[in-house]
């Protein structure tokens, strides 16, 4: 068959009501896919699905299998998010072919399992959690997901190093891959897609934590620096999020070591780039911090993956050595290379503008710095 002569079916999209989560997905849950939401224990994984759980039980009953806790447990995260559990059926089966069972008699809106990794397929001899065990469950459920066209949203864990735990054709076999992330000590959760047939991984959600649940966050450039005070050591960056220009302040502190090998410490940021930096800021800009212990953080639970956050990073370290502070309306990015010269950046006009917005206008940018040296105060 040509695919010339192929037929082109509109790919229908079923909105969730929550907006950060449509915003991912392209516009929401495809029926008959299989979605696998991935993230560490306790980044609330269970909340945003006890949502999606009650905004899909208002016209037929959602079913909610986990393998992990039981009736009582989920009871009470439903009661403690105010969601009314009384179209939503459980189970705390682990057997998938009596789930599946199950399922096609009650013709669920959305079934949740959490989490794959505590599932058993009876043909399969092995124990929960392996890889035959997550690959064949996995198989019967996107089986069950394309002929009864019911989407099925799977849980997993992660594992340190950030990866999805279990075989990587758990990632292969379903249709969208979905992670949350952040710092358990903050209140702001990113959501991003790592794989979607059925439309772009571009988009981000962010959400905040709150008493009734993940809440999306509407302006999350100012959310994150609502609490901002202007102190030596603390710049604001603008970092992309999806195709979302996000500005979060990243801060440094810089003192005299009292060791031999100085420490250097960073939350939401990469250490092995930190050293880098250092290195330039020493060579390329003539401020001496090999004998200095350097801590960076970037406030918010961010974290930061790019290198346009280089110059912020620069500028905050030189800022709490000389002990000076930018002006409140100063924001950097940028790349830094080896020789100090400041390069340039994906999507700068979009980052500019996102600054301009929230009333930065002292922008240190490709655009208008070339060399470290000229931040320099």
């Amino acid at each position: 068959m040509s695919l010339s002569d192929a037929s082109i079916s509109h790919v229908k999209h079923i909105p969730t009501q929550i907006e950060e989560f449509d915003r991912v997905l392209c516009g929401g849950i495809v029926p008959g896919s299989v979605t696998l939401l991935a993230g560490e224990p306790g980044i609330g994984k269970s909340t945003i699905v006890a949502q999606l759980a009650h905004l899909f039980s208002t016209q037929k009953p959602a079913y909610y299998v986990s393998g992990e806790e039981s009736e009582g447990q989920v009871a009470m995260r439903l009661k403690r998010l105010n969601v009314d559990p009384k179209n939503i059926l459980f189970s705390n089966a682990i057997d998938i072919d009596a789930i599946l069972s199950s399922a096609k008699q009650h013709n669920p809106s959305l079934l949740i399992i959490d989490s794959i990794q505590t599932m058993i397929a009876s043909e399969i001899d092995n124990l929960p959690g392996t890889p035959t065990a997550v690959r064949a469950a996995t198989a019967q459920l996107i089986g069950f997901a394309k002929q009864s066209n019911t989407p099925v949203l799977l849980i997993g864990q992660m594992t340190k190093d950030g990866s999805v735990a279990g075989p990587k054709t758990l990632e292969h076999l379903v249709d969208t891959v979905l992670t949350l992330e952040g710092d358990k000590q903050s209140a702001f959760r990113l959501l991003h897609c790592g794989k979607n047939r059925f439309g772009s991984t571009d988009e981000v959600g962010i959400f905040e934590m709150t008493q009734s649940g993940l809440q999306g966050v509407d302006n999350p450039s100012a959310r994150f620096l609502e609490d901002r005070t202007q102190n030596p050591g603390s710049v604001v960056t603008c970092v992309m999020e999806g195709t979302r220009p996000i500005l979060v302040e990243v801060q440094a502190l810089a003192e005299k070591s009292l060791f031999a090998n100085p420490i250097r410490r960073t939350s939401g940021y990469d250490a092995s780039r930190l050293q880098m930096l250092l290195a330039i800021i020493s060579k390329r800009a003539g401020v001496a911090v090999s004998a200095l212990d350097v801590y960076v953080n970037v406030v918010g639970g961010i974290k930061i993956k790019e290198p346009a956050a280089d110059l912020a990073i620069c500028a905050a370290i030189i800022s709490s050595v000389k002990d000076t502070s930018y002006p409140k309306d100063t924001i950097a990015f940028g790349e830094m290379g080896l020789s100090g010269e400041i390069r340039t950046v994906p999507f700068i006009e979009k980052r500019i503008k996102e600054a301009q917005r929230l009333g930065f206008t002292n922008i240190l940018s490709p655009k208008t710095k070339k060399h470290l040296r000229e931040i320099i105060g």
